[in-house]
């Protein structure tokens, strides 16, 4: 583990081995196996998607070590929503480099154009009666985001053409009030729509994340949409640099054995962290943070640390 070769004074990659294609199992399994023992690097890479791999090459240049995971968005301004085809085929190059693959997804509000700026199309809010046409089928909002969900699925479905499973995690931060969707517990409905239609379009490939960030005010179940629907079980440290005792023992309990995850975090993982909270399979560094928000050393630290998975040592 910490995908480090000393030879003299220089370290050195492990040398990475390239994914077979595979079916989102191997995967989920490949998660369940190494909880509580090890724990997967991630790196998130948001906008723009003309450069999909940015973030991933500044791990990359503190520490000499690709991350285990490799982070993407399907976005929400035209630029990159018209540039998707880039983070579909950065995802199957780092997928056969040896990174698993994440995916969510910052998207329009129905109630606005297809493609739109953060403020005021991602970060908005909808009154609870366009809410409710939302997930009420057959309304003009329901259609909207229903065309909404058919222009991403092609891409996903590429990735699974390709062998590519995928870490897949929409309506992400459930619980909270930014996003048009989120701080009402009907957008666990969202989450099983979102499932029943991708599902129906054959998109086997997809793993499902569930995720929530850790607000004091906790209640987090209120916002599963159920056991059936979720494969992953995650949380997004925001309110304080790592999730507090209470935060993983609450993930857990939701969670009742599914794999648990770190989805967002600008602090990376201290050692600290990784020997009180072992269960955590991957985390996530919210692609400025990582330069922004750590030193060299620290970044150094999370990716040497011997229970810490980068690129070249996850093996199914």
């Amino acid at each position: 583990m910490g995908a480090a070769l000393l030879l003299g004074a220089t370290i050195l990659p492990v040398p990475a081995t390239a994914f077979p294609a595979t079916g989102k199992s191997a995967v989920v399994n490949y998660l369940r196996s190494i909880t509580g023992t090890g724990i997967v690097s991630g790196q998130h890479n948001k906008e723009p998607a003309s450069s999909p791999g940015q973030y991933t090459r500044q791990a990359h240049d503190v520490t000499g070590q690709w991350p285990g995971l490799w982070g993407g968005d399907m976005m929400f301004r035209a630029d990159d929503v018209n540039n998707r085809q880039r983070v579909v085929d950065q995802a199957r190059q780092e997928w056969a480099n040896g990174s698993l693959v994440a995916l969510t997804w910052h998207a329009c509000s129905p109630t606005v154009a297809r493609t739109c700026e953060f403020e005021g199309g991602v970060k908005t809010r909808i009154t609870d009666a366009q809410f409710q046409q939302v997930i009420t089928a057959g309304t003009g909002l329901s259609q909207t985001w229903r065309a909404r969900m058919a222009e991403v699925a092609p891409y996903l479905r590429q990735l699974r053409d390709a062998g590519v499973p995928v870490l897949w995690r929409p309506f992400h931060e459930m619980n909270e009030t930014w996003s048009w969707w989120g701080g009402r517990t009907g957008a666990a409905t969202l989450f099983r729509q979102m499932r029943d239609y991708f599902d129906s379009q054959g998109l086997t490939n997809l793993i499902w994340v569930w995720n929530v960030q850790d607000n004091p005010a906790g209640g987090w179940s209120a916002y599963y949409p159920g056991a059936s629907y979720v494969d992953v079980v995650s949380l997004d440290a925001w309110y304080k640099n790592h999730p507090s005792a209470a935060d993983y023992q609450q993930i857990q309990a939701i969670a009742a054995g599914k794999p648990i995850a770190i989805a967002e975090m600008g602090k990376v993982p201290d050692a600290a962290l990784l020997a009180a909270q072992p269960r955590w399979a991957y985390f996530m560094v919210w692609s400025e943070q990582l330069r922004g928000g750590n030193t060299n050393a620290e970044i150094q630290a999370a990716y040497f640390h011997p229970r810490v998975l980068n690129q070249g040592e996850i093996r199914f």
